[in-house]
């Protein structure tokens, strides 16, 4: 179907409109048609591998997520409905729900022997509860109660304790509106709030679980889901205390997203791609976003932008398992063919009318784009640093970790590097470790494990890990404009230990790490430059920097990274290296971007090179564990940039 024409008037950054967001939706929703099954009770998506979950769980999941899709498309046009999206999708629910759990090519799994259906079931009831008066009192009564049946069982408590328990108090929302259960389905949403509660750390974060998983599950799930819930029910209560949380979430939130699009890649689930849309969407459909209208619109588009002009639909119009094209190092086992489709949430915007200034203000620029920025996360032990030169995002890790980590593990790359980019790896597999410092043993590069953060400041994050039994490695980063500090001590590795720290994961030739043709963008971003890493040896380290391969990453292939070699001295070794990441033309070494003061064992100062000093103080950091570490002196990138707009 034709895209609709270009309006770079109301869109200066995207040239997208509201039309270009309903013909997407109808494009992706025409485009998997052809893999319904011939009663549209599952959508087979084709993929290299089913899920963990099976081929059936996986229909099931193509038909969720798309169906959410359809709801959306059609809710937001107050029941208008073209395409027949839900006429398709109501024979499903006759065909799915006639006998669930029977092995045909119709009926849905039931929720008792097929434990990703509860996933599932979220945004079906969610769907329904959208498109009411269209779908669901239009349905027979016998289709209605089979389909209540087949939900009902998402109300007992949640089998996996972390943002799952989301999922009941979605399918209960609905009931409650349906008037089904009702008694049942209020207790189901008291317990699945209560639950999350304990994991809400402030500032607008939540651990998924309990353990430290910081990732895009904040937003797209944790905020997601209780806001969207509160605002449908017409619940002020609720949006009183969740709409907030989702307010300071989106403070921080919105400094993620680079100006050409992309949302940062760290965390699991990165195939929903532009679901990362979702909560700044969520911000403007309940009044609780640090954004301007226009800046919302900028912010989503040029996400869905980004991930459609980059190849993430096939030669069929299919989402596939991957970042930009598909990327198996990307995926986790539970997901299959139809798990991209959770970038359906990306379309919650549809939901805002026609007129809302969302649709009708000019876009106004990102976070990114508007001024160099430093934004500690204190609860999550993170820091955001942008810069406006280039419109890069970089997230420095210090407190983030996937719920299986453990001292001697293996990392995952989603959460163990120090650092990530919106232009930029991780490396994966058996490829050097990018952004990651190690001992070397045997050869071998330790892993980091749990980074236990101990404090952040208003110009740096600092953390400890025990990559071997006895010793402690306390990590810090400090950063001005462009320019990272990266410092460790080491304490207790046996003298002569070997060390290596590595920086940045380029691809130089990347395809998609550009936007596809400079007619098509607007004139400040016309010009594009490759990504450029830097290393440079401070303390500790050798003074040449080697280039290692670290493979194919959700960037493209070829990727490389510099890496710093050295070796401990005594109980506590301390190194020391300055790194950088940028589009900059021609930008100058990192070396002359600071000057760098060792003053002690496991102490150091800091000029940059406007003039701005700071502090660090290992050792200091490693007994107080303080929330604030070091200091910060003189003029510099602001640590907020004032209200995002």
């Amino acid at each position: 179907m034709p895209t609709p024409p270009e309006n770079r008037e109301l869109s200066p950054y995207t040239g997208w409109t509201r039309a270009h967001w309903e013909a997407a939706a109808d494009r992706l929703l025409l485009d998997v048609r052809p893999f319904a099954s011939p009663g549209r009770g599952l959508v087979d998506l084709p993929g290299p591998r089913p899920s963990w979950s099976g081929p059936r769980s996986d229909g099931l999941e193509g038909w969720a997520r798309t169906f959410l899709l359809a709801a959306l498309r059609v809710a937001g046009a107050h029941g208008e409905d073209p395409h027949g999206h839900l006429d398709r999708y109501a024979e499903g629910i006759a065909a799915g729900t006639a006998q669930p759990g029977r092995e045909d090519r119709e009926s849905w799994p039931a929720m008792a022997g097929t434990r990703q259906a509860i996933v599932e079931s979220a945004s079906i009831a969610l769907g329904l509860r959208l498109t009411r008066p269209w779908l669901w009192d239009r349905l027979d009564d016998r289709t209605r109660r089979r389909t209540a049946d087949w939900l009902l069982p998402a109300l007992g408590p949640s089998p996996v304790d972390n943002n799952w328990w989301l999922f009941g108090l979605t399918v209960a929302g609905f009931l409650q509106d349906a008037g089904i259960e009702t008694d049942r389905a209020a207790a189901t949403i008291d317990r699945s709030l209560a639950r999350i509660e304990d994991w809400y750390l402030g500032d607008g974060w939540y651990s998924d679980g309990d353990n430290r998983a910081f990732d895009h599950y904040n937003a797209w799930a944790l905020h997601f889901y209780p806001v969207l819930h509160a605002h449908l029910s017409g619940d002020k209560d609720l949006l009183d205390r969740y709409g907030p949380r989702l307010r300071a979430h989106l403070d921080t939130y919105v400094h993620l997203f680079d100006a050409n699009g992309a949302p940062l890649p760290y965390g699991r689930s990165l195939i929903y791609r532009f679901a990362a849309a979702a909560a700044p969407w969520l911000g403007a459909l309940t009044g609780h976003t640090p954004l301007a209208p226009g800046a919302t619109r900028r912010l989503a588009s040029g996400a869905l932008r980004y991930f459609l002009d980059r190849g993430a639909t096939d030669e069929r119009g299919l989402l596939g398992l991957g970042w930009h094209g598909p990327y198996p190092p990307l995926v986790q086992e539970y997901s299959g063919p139809g798990s991209p489709y959770w970038a359906s949430k990306g379309f919650l915007g549809l939901l805002l009318p026609a007129g809302h200034p969302a649709w009708t203000d000019p876009e106004e620029p990102l976070p990114a784009e508007r001024a160099d920025t430093v934004l500690p996360v204190a609860p999550a032990g993170l820091l955001v640093q942008t810069t406006a030169a280039d419109g890069l995002v970089r997230l420095h890790n210090h407190g983030s970790n996937h719920v299986h980590s453990a001292p001697g593990a293996e990392d995952d790359p989603g959460y163990a590097r120090q650092a990530y980019s919106t232009r930029t790896g991780p490396s994966t597999g058996t490829a050097v470790a990018d952004n990651h410092f190690a001992l070397l043993v045997d050869g071998r590069a330790t892993t980091r494990g749990p980074a236990v953060p101990v404090g952040t400041g208003p110009d740096r994050a600092a953390s400890v890990h025990h990559p071997l039994p006895g010793v402690r490695v306390l990590s810090a980063t400090l950063v001005h404009g462009r320019a990272e500090l990266r410092a460790h001590l080491v304490l207790g590795a046996p003298e002569g230990t070997p060390v290596r720290q590595t920086g940045w994961a380029v691809t130089p030739d990347d395809p998609h790490a550009q936007p596809p043709a400079p007619t098509q963008l607007p004139p400040a971003q016309a010009q594009r430059h490759p990504v450029r890493a830097q290393l440079h040896p401070v303390h500790g380290y050798r003074p040449e920097a080697a280039e290692l391969p670290t493979g194919e990453t959700l960037q493209g292939p070829g990727g490389r990274a510099l890496a710093l070699h050295g070796t401990t001295r005594g109980p506590a070794s301390l190194f020391v290296a300055l790194a950088s990441l940028t589009a900059e033309p021609d930008p100058a070494p990192v070396s002359d971007l600071a000057n760098v003061r060792v003053t002690g064992p496991h102490t150091l100062t800091v000029t940059w090179w406007n003039g701005a000093t700071a502090r660090l103080d290992l050792a200091a950091v490693s007994a107080t564990a303080a929330p604030s570490v070091g200091s910060h002196e003189g003029p510099g990138p602001t640590s907020r940039t004032g209200p995002a707009t």
